[in-house]
């Protein structure tokens, strides 16, 4: 192990181990560090990080300074020269037995996730069991990768060729820490590329375990850094960096477009930005009402709303827009309980963030059908029951900005071309759900929706080949599979004569 704290924590592999171990350290919370070629670092300026299911502060997360920043850059650009010419077959064996060691502690991971994140155990090993897909995906791809070649007939050939592009920034949200971190890491180590990740100074404790992780499968010095801190310093001094060659960046469009400003005048940095979204759920009254209520309950209220994916827009059909609150309603408030299977909000700062949202949404006549406004000081942890609003204009801010949480808007639609304007009626395009047992319509509607994601039936299925991202301001770019070799490698043609 590497310090006594990675001691203790490998041992806390249960949640009674955990909470007995923070009970015993609640005067001295965990100091967590950096991890910059193979070796922990310590900072000299902390930030608070609390447990959003107590609301008490239980670890000290390192604001890295630019000079951490900088050191971790030029430790992952010393480390590409050899990285980037290492075989795919040596890549995978890599990636396997990080794979392999998350796979091993799994609940570990999920605990820890769980306890820094607010989300349930549950939710917590399912994105763990995402995490070790990450790794062992892009292992197996990266071997089997094919190329273009053409012929210019009694003239030349010419082939694609790939090259890693270098070292690049991956940053991640707080919402999923340790599977959309690992869904970065996974194809940037894999294609060549060297790294420095930065997890959202929120949620850090996953990323902090996440480097054990890496120094035990005894990833070369340099290949992989991990720095923590906020986005200001920390964020800002990396995106910036004039030797990182690329960013992959998940979050908020706020940030997003911060980025693009940041990086205007280097053109040279590949980017790949997943940012917000607002999206709509439609259900047509020829569906199985059980079954789309199911549907559409679970994309609301997954990891309490707290997805970028989560469908908290939904239009029903006005056929069946009565029955179907019933419905929904009822089979919320049964399946969807706080503290069993919705967690508590990540941080005081999101859930007065939500509280404003059902202020307004009271203010201007919403009816809540399910849920209440949290009260202004949480007691013991940052607990907000689903909620289920009816009665909010089209264009309330309630409706139109990303709330990102356990809350959900209904509202009526006529026929499918209100269906899809109204879908498409906000600056964001990330996902969308379709509900309906009409094959054609399918097709007609789920190809008009503005939208990078669309699940017709169902919600989170994914192929880790597929494109992943949004359109309009939910960001710019694709990842994974052969998308996301895209973003980490430079492409040129080659012309070969053929005398």
């Amino acid at each position: 192990m590497s310090s006594s704290l990675h001691a203790n924590l490998w041992q806390c592999n249960t949640l009674e181990k955990a909470r007995q171990y923070l009970a015993g350290s609640r005067d001295s919370p965990l100091i967590l560090q950096n991890y910059i070629s193979d070796t922990y670092t310590s900072s000299s300026q902390y930030i608070d990080s609390f447990n959003p299911q107590t609301g008490a502060l239980y670890a000290k997360v390192p604001l890295s300074t630019p000079q951490d920043v900088d050191h971790a850059v030029l430790s992952a650009e010393k480390a590409f020269k050899s990285w980037s010419k290492t075989t795919r077959i040596e890549r995978s064996k890599y990636l396997q037995k990080i794979s392999r060691l998350v796979e091993e502690n799994r609940e570990l991971f999920a605990v820890w996730e769980s306890i820094d994140q607010g989300k349930t155990l549950e939710r917590a090993r399912t994105e763990v069991d995402r995490a070790v897909s990450n790794f062992s995906y892009f292992s197996t791809y990266i071997l089997h990768e094919g190329s273009s070649v053409r012929l210019i007939d009694g003239v030349a050939l010419t082939y694609e060729h790939r090259s890693p592009a270098g070292v690049f920034a991956l940053i991640s949200p707080w919402n999923m820490p340790l599977y959309l971190l690992t869904w970065k890491i996974a194809p940037c180590l894999a294609f060549g590329c060297t790294a420095v990740a930065k997890p959202s100074e929120v949620t850090s404790m996953t990323a902090f375990l996440l480097a054990e992780v890496i120094r035990q499968a005894e990833l070369p010095a340099g290949v992989l850094n991990i720095v923590l801190g906020n986005g200001a310093t920390t964020g800002s001094a990396l995106v910036k960096h004039p030797r990182v060659k690329g960013i992959s960046f998940t979050g908020g469009t706020a940030t997003g477009i911060q980025i693009r400003r940041d990086t205007a005048g280097d053109i040279y940095k590949h980017l790949s930005l997943e940012l917000g979204g607002k999206n709509p759920t439609l259900v047509f009254d020829d569906v199985d009402m059980q079954k789309a209520v199911a549907t559409a309950a679970m994309a609301a209220f997954e990891n309490q709303g707290e997805i970028c994916l989560c469908g908290s827009r939904i239009y029903v059909q006005a056929t069946i827009y009565e029955e179907f609150i019933q419905q929904f309603t009822s089979f919320v408030g049964e399946h969807y309980k706080i503290r069993e299977k919705v967690g508590a909000v990540v941080s005081l700062q999101h859930y007065q963030k939500i509280q404003s949202y059902l202020l307004l949404a009271e203010k201007e006549g919403g009816t809540f059908h399910l849920g209440s406004i949290p009260p202004e000081s949480p007691n013991k942890g940052y607990w907000i029951e689903p909620t289920i609003l009816t009665g909010i204009s089209i264009d309330s801010r309630v409706m139109m900005e990303e709330i990102f949480g356990p809350v959900v808007t209904i509202a009526p639609f006529q026929n499918e071309e209100e269906a899809i304007e109204l879908a498409n009626d906000n600056p964001n395009g990330l996902a969308s759900v379709l509900l309906t047992r009409d094959g054609a319509r399918m097709r007609r509607v789920g190809e008009r929706i503005e939208a990078g994601l669309i699940w017709v039936n169902c919600w989170l299925v994914r192929e880790l080949g597929t494109p992943f991202g949004g359109m309009k301001n939910s960001g710019t770019g694709r990842e994974g599979g052969s998308y996301s070799r895209d973003v980490f490698t430079n492409l040129r043609t080659l012309h070969l004569p053929s005398v």
